[in-house]
C-alpha cells in the first residue's frame, strides 16, 4: 500500500500472516457448535457455549495482553500468544479422546487467550505502519487476509470434522449403549487430526517470530521519562469516540458470531440442507464473500469516509436480516448468505476510529476493543434461548439484527475524536 513505510513492509507481512490464525479459529466455531451438538449431544444452548468459551477469553485476557504488550513489547506479545494458541490446539486431542465437553471447552478458552494476544498486538501494529491519516485502510488491508482463513476455515472443517452421517432422534433412541456410545466416539474423533496440525503449523510460525526482527513502534509522547505513568491509563473511556467504539464493537461482534454460528442449522431448518453442503455454502460462498468485502471496502474508503460506509453497510444488514426473518426457503439463506460481504469492514474500521489520535493511550484503548469481543460470548447464548424457546432458529436471527442498529448508530452518530 502507498501509506506504508517502506522499512516497515517486512514487520508489515509477517504481522498480517496473524491475522489468518484467529480468523481460522473464529471461522471454525460454525462447524464445531453442530459437530460439538451432536457428539456431545447438546442443546442448542449449550452448544452456544463454544463460542462463549472462545469470547470470554478474549473479555478475561484483553487487558492483561495490553498490560503485557505494553510492558515487554509486540514481540513478546506475539510470541506468548502463539504459546497459548499451540497448547489449546493440543489439548483437543485428549478432549476428543474423553469425549468431554468441559475438555474442550477449556481448551478453546486456551485457543483464544493466544488469539487475545495476537489481535492485541498486531491490530494497533498495523495502523502504526504508515501515515495515521490512512490506518483505517491500511488495517482493512491487513484484515483482508484474516478474510483468507474465514474462507478456508469452514471448508477445511466442514470436509475433515463434520462427518456428514446425521442420525434423528428416533434412530439415536433405538441404538444399544455400546452402538451409540461408538458413534459418539466416532463423531468426537474427527477433531484430533486437524487440531494437531493446527498446532503443528502455529509452533512453526512462533519459531519463525522467534528468529525474525520485529520493531518496536513507540507514539512520540511515549519515549519521555515519565511515559509509564499515564500511558496504561483507564481513563481512555473518556473519549466519547473511543466509548462508543468499544460499545459498537460488543455488539458488532455478536452479530457476527451469531450470524455465522447457526447458519448450518438454518439451512436444516428452512430447506433441509445436509451439514456438509451447508459448511461448504458457508465457506465457499459467505466468507468468500467476506474476504472480497474487505478489499471492496478499503478501495472503496478512498472516496467514501469510513465512518459512513459503515453506517452504510449496516443499514444494508439490517434489511438482509429483515428479509431472511420475513421470507421463507432459499430466499432467507441466500440474504444471511450475503450479509458477510456487508460485515466485511466492519471490525477494523470500528477498531480503527475507536483509538485515532490517542497517542500514549492507544495501547490500552486497543485493549478495550479486543475485549468487546466478548459481545460473541453473550449474543449467541440469547440466539441459543430464543431457538429453543420458540423453537425456531430463524426467529432467533433477530438477535443480530438488533446489533447491527447499534453499529449503525456508532458509524452514523458517534463517531466524533476530539469531542
Amino acid at each position: 500500500m502507498e501509506s506504508l513505510k517502506k522499512n516497515y513492509l517486512v514487520p508489515f507481512i509477517l504481522v498480517t500472516s496473524l491475522f489468518f490464525l484467529w480468523a481460522f479459529l473464529h471461522n471454525l466455531n460454525p462447524i464445531l457448535i453442530p459437530h460439538l451438538k451432536k457428539a456431545c449431544q447438546l442443546s442448542d444452548t449449550q452448544s452456544a457455549l463454544i463460542d462463549s468459551a472462545v469470547y470470554l477469553g478474549y473479555f478475561l485476557m484483553a487487558l492483561p495482553a495490553g498490560w503485557f504488550m505494553h510492558k515487554y513489547g509486540y514481540k513478546n506479545g506475539i510470541l506468548l500468544g502463539l504459546g497459548l494458541y499451540t497448547i489449546g490446539a493440543l489439548m483437543f486431542y485428549p478432549a476428543a479422546g474423553a469425549r468431554s465437553y468441559l475438555m474442550f471447552l477449556t481448551a478453546l478458552f486456551i485457543i483464544a487467550s493466544g488469539a487475545t494476544f495476537l489481535e492485541t498486538v498486531a491490530n494497533p501494529y498495523i495502523t502504526k505502519l504508515g501515515d495515521p491519516s490512512t490506518s483505517e485502510q491500511r488495517l482493512n488491508f491487513a484484515q483482508s487476509f484474516n478474510g483468507v482463513g474465514a474462507f478456508l476455515a469452514p471448508v477445511i472443517g466442514g470436509q475433515f470434522i463434520l462427518s456428514g452421517i446425521e442420525k434423528s432422534k428416533e434412530e439415536l433412541q433405538n441404538m444399544s449403549p455400546d452402538q451409540l456410545s461408538q458413534y459418539l466416539s466416532f463423531e468426537a474423533s474427527t477433531v484430533k487430526v486437524p487440531y494437531l496440525i493446527m498446532a503443528g503449523i502455529v509452533f512453526l510460525v512462533a519459531l519463525f517470530f522467534l528468529v525474525s526482527q520485529i520493531p518496536e513502534i513507540k507514539e512520540a509522547d511515549e519515549e519521555g521519562p515519565d511515559s509509564d505513568k499515564h500511558s496504561f491509563s483507564m481513563n481512555v473511556l473518556r473519549h466519547p469516540h473511543v466509548f462508543w467504539a468499544v460499545l459498537a464493537q460488543l455488539f458488532y461482534v455478536g452479530a457476527q458470531v451469531c450470524v455465522g454460528s447457526f447458519f448450518i442449522r438454518l439451512t436444516r431448518h428452512l430447506i433441509d440442507m445436509p451439514e456438509k453442503t451447508a459448511a461448504f455454502l458457508w465457506g465457499s460462498i459467505a466468507m468468500v464473500g467476506f474476504m472480497l468485502g474487505r478489499f471492496v471496502g478499503t478501495w472503496l474508503m478512498r472516496y467514501i469516509p469510513p465512518a459512513r460506509l459503515l453506517s452504510i453497510y449496516s443499514l444494508i444488514n439490517i434489511g438482509l436480516l429483515a428479509i431472511a426473518l420475513v421470507t421463507d426457503g432459499k430466499t432467507a439463506v441466500y440474504a444471511v448468505t450475503a450479509v458477510p460481504f456487508f460485515m466485511s469492514i466492519m471490525f477494523p474500521t470500528i477498531f480503527a476510529l475507536g483509538i485515532k489520535g490517542l497517542g500514549e493511550e492507544t495501547k490500552i484503548a486497543s485493549s478495550f476493543l479486543v475485549m468487546a469481543i466478548f459481545g460473541g460470548a453473550v449474543f449467541p447464548l440469547l440466539m441459543g434461548w430464543i431457538s429453543d424457546s420458540t423453537g425456531s432458529i430463524q426467529k432467533a436471527y433477530i438477535v443480530p439484527l438488533l446489533c447491527f442498529v447499534v453499529v449503525w448508530y456508532f458509524g452514523r452518530y458517534k463517531y466524533m475524536p476530539g469531542k
